[in-house]
């Protein structure tokens, strides 16, 4: 036994990361993990991303942040380091940027020599690592169901060509589940798939690349919600698939800033919806006044946190004429950073509005609130039917068929779970509340990294 401890405590790992805080964050909330287990973690980054993730570096002996120098590229505002730095429609710059750190991330995976490379959208680290009999791991941080849709082999994208919408919205072959689909109207949300994402190399190419040359397939998942959609992924690619499950932090650290304790300790328990959208999505500004008109119509207290929309150098001054006034004492819209996590704890948050992107899924799942979503981008659609349809555990908001709602749509979908009588309301609220009791059951996190800590050990000893 001791030969095996110190056996799975000798595993260095070098993670690599897309440079984008939703997938940073997980790889490092995953390396907090597998530093528990005694492995020592390179985290390879960019120096402004340093600042953002220190705190979450639980074991600041066991995981050594590396600062990657991000190469200015033409079409990038200078200084962009992150995918929240820039709006959506120029990351395939910053994915030309990255690609062009590889002779630096070359260098240090020589010179380190470490026993596993993880890494999601630098597909080019097996062509490092397995010269060097180092074993890879690409490992997907966002759900299987957004991987085995689009960007799995039988989807059949051909090189040069543009896919279309009718296309994108039928599934591929052998696709396992009916409901966690594309509607027809759909599919243009997933067009970038087929689009460049870097120097000469489509967004498929780029996934498909990633998966067909690594060792094995990692995904931020769980059987009990996406087994069918793994297994489908591994046969797509012949390949082992491992989850590692949601792989959150066990439990907040940092207590509810003052400014919004005071704030909503001024409501009843359950009676606040809280909105936020994340760091990447900016709005136009006719869409973030039939967002807010919607808050306003439910009569509910709120707290929405938005970018400011396009054409807007902050969020007041987007707001409706009177808005402010009309909502005073009752509604907030704010445009700057908060601590989601901590307020989504608040016993007087009772909904929860957000886009359903991968993260604010599982904080949804574990929060207490009834959960209403909006998504926008073709990730959060598949996860939102994942949640909506075939875990029955929040609502959709209606769309038409450009993708936007009305501000009626939005306060319907959210009086629905919020009221006390609705039958949708207390369906959703007791799925929800098995779902939860299931993710925070005793043990439940931790198997799931015991077996993914197992697998590699499998992967390291086959030769």
């Amino acid at each position: 036994m001791s030969d095996l401890i110190s056996k799975r405590s000798s595993f260095r790992i070098l993670m690599f990361p897309w440079f984008a805080v939703g997938h940073l964050t997980p790889f490092l909330h995953l390396s907090n993990k597998l530093a528990e287990k005694g492995c020592t973690v390179s985290f390879l980054l960019p120096n402004k991303a340093i600042k953002l993730l220190q705190h979450f570096n639980l074991y600041p002996d066991h995981i050594t942040f590396h600062p990657v120098k991000v190469p200015h590229v033409e079409g990038l505002p200078p200084g962009t380091e992150t995918a929240s730095d820039i709006p959506i429609y120029l990351t395939h710059f910053l994915c030309v940027a990255m690609d062009r750190t590889r002779d630096q991330v070359e260098k240090i995976i020589r010179d380190q020599k470490p026993d596993f490379v993880m890494y999601d959208m630098a597909y080019w680290i097996p062509e490092v690592a397995r010269p060097l009999g180092i074993k890879t791991i690409k490992y997907s941080v966002v759900s299987a169901a957004a991987i085995a849709i689009v960007l799995v082999p039988a989807r059949n994208v051909v090189e040069g060509k543009a896919i279309t919408a009718a296309e994108l919205s039928v599934p591929p072959t052998g696709y396992p589940s009916t409901s966690v689909v594309l509607r027809s109207h759909e599919g243009s949300s997933l067009f970038f798939v087929s689009q460049p994402y870097g120097e000469g190399i489509t967004f498929y190419e780029r996934a498909c690349t990633g998966m067909k040359g690594c060792d094995a397939i990692a995904i931020r998942s769980c059987y009990e919600m996406e087994e069918k959609l793994c297994d489908y992924i591994g046969r797509q690619y012949g390949k082992p698939v491992f989850l590692t499950g949601p792989v959150l932090p066990e439990s907040t650290r940092t207590p509810l800033e003052d400014r919004w304790a005071q704030w909503l300790n001024g409501f009843e328990a359950g009676s606040v919806v809280f909105c936020s959208f994340g760091s990447q999505l900016i709005l136009e500004k006719e869409q973030l006044q039939e967002l807010v008109l919607g808050f306003e119509s439910t009569g509910l207290p709120f707290l929405v946190v938005l970018k400011p929309p396009v054409g807007s150098s902050t969020i007041e001054e987007a707001l409706p004429e009177g808005f402010e006034e009309r909502v005073k004492g009752r509604g907030v819209v704010w445009g700057g950073w908060v601590q989601q996590l901590e307020i989504l704890d608040h016993p007087s948050i009772g909904c929860f509005v957000n886009t359903c992107g991968f993260g604010s899924m599982w904080e949804s799942l574990m929060s207490d609130c009834q959960i209403v979503l909006v998504p926008h981008l073709g990730d959060q659609i598949l996860n939102t039917r994942l949640m909506a349809e075939e875990l029955k555990v929040a609502v959709e908001v209606e769309r038409d068929e450009k993708g936007w709602f009305t501000k009626e749509n939005l306060s319907n979908a959210i009086k629905g779970v919020m009221d006390k009588d609705s039958e949708v309301g207390s369906m959703i609220k007791k799925n929800h509340t098995e779902w939860r009791k299931l993710l925070r059951s005793e043990g439940f996190m931790s198997s799931y990294i015991d077996k993914f800590f197992q697998n590699m050990q499998g992967l390291a000893d086959h030769k």
